[in-house]
């Protein structure tokens, strides 16, 4: 199957990196949002982001963003292969989505999630096509990490599962196939190795800048777990980790009490100019 009108469904952080790869490889692109000004500001950022990329020999922005158009309704690109949704890491909100998507794309067009921990059969099971429907798990910065964990549910097709493993290589990215189980790989490891971080502070063994240095220094990670958990959102690590705990009833994945309290005070890290760091 060749897909070649894609639809990002969310214009975060996320969302809007991955409607700039996949247009950055030349395909068109439709984004829409239901918060008023966030398609003007993920263009705006995908603008920064690929001037950046220009100066080390990556395409010039304007050619394209001119393939990202902003749409209001799904109803307005209708004529997409294939949907990838990057929305809120609520399991409701996904679902209310992919019934959306279900309803008016057409029969052929695949529906993927950008989900980091939610099973996708449970995705499926609210679509009337779940032999389509499929995982494809993006890294943040979307347009630098090369990663794509893609996600085969029970009832996805052989079709839809080499479609999405071709586009993710043809959109530079290296695909590992997972089985569907909260978390995958990715956050079945990196949200404990998180979680034992916020532990560490709360405990008072080191503070956060020794404790990501221990991380960058000692374990050669480009970025520790703490600033790691702000860039990512603590309130979407919240969210994985629970996900993670009640998926696979293990007190492991139980997120730390200071993770919550930040969460609970509006402290959800870069987007919001405060986490375990100041920005």
């Amino acid at each position: 199957m060749e897909i070649r009108r894609v639809v990002v469904i969310g214009a975060g952080q996320m969302g809007g990196g991955i409607a700039q790869v996949v247009a950055a490889s030349g395909r068109e692109v439709a984004l829409l949002d239901s918060q008023a000004g966030a398609t003007d500001r993920a263009l705006d950022a995908m603008r920064r982001s690929l001037g950046r990329l220009a100066e080390k020999g990556g395409p010039p922005a304007d050619d394209v963003v001119q393939r990202v158009r902003a749409v209001d309704r799904l109803q307005d690109a209708d004529g997409a292969d294939l949907v990838i949704e990057a929305v809120a890491e609520d399991a409701a909100v996904k679902e209310e989505v992919f019934r959306q998507a279900d309803e008016v794309l057409a029969p052929h067009a695949i529906l993927a999630s950008n989900t980091s921990s939610i099973p996708i059969a449970s995705l499926a099971a609210a679509t009337r096509r779940p032999e389509r429907v499929i995982g494809m798990h993006f890294f943040n910065p979307v347009p630098v990490l090369k990663l794509v964990e893609v996600i085969r549910a029970t009832a996805t097709s052989d079709e839809t599962a080499a479609a999405i493993v071709s586009l993710a290589r043809d959109l530079g990215k290296v695909p590992v196939e997972a089985r569907d189980v909260a978390g995958f790989v990715s956050n079945r490891i990196l949200m404990p190795f998180i979680n034992e971080a916020v532990h560490a502070l709360a405990e008072g063994i080191a503070d956060a800048e020794g404790i990501d240095t221990v991380a960058k220094l000692g374990f050669g990670h480009p970025l520790g777990p703490l600033a790691l958990a702000d860039l990512i959102g603590l309130d979407t690590c919240v969210a994985i980790m629970d996900v993670l705990h009640e998926g696979l009833d293990d007190p492991r994945f139980e997120p730390a009490a200071l993770l919550r309290e930040h969460v609970a005070a509006g402290r959800f890290g870069r987007k919001s100019g405060e986490g375990f760091f100041s920005y």
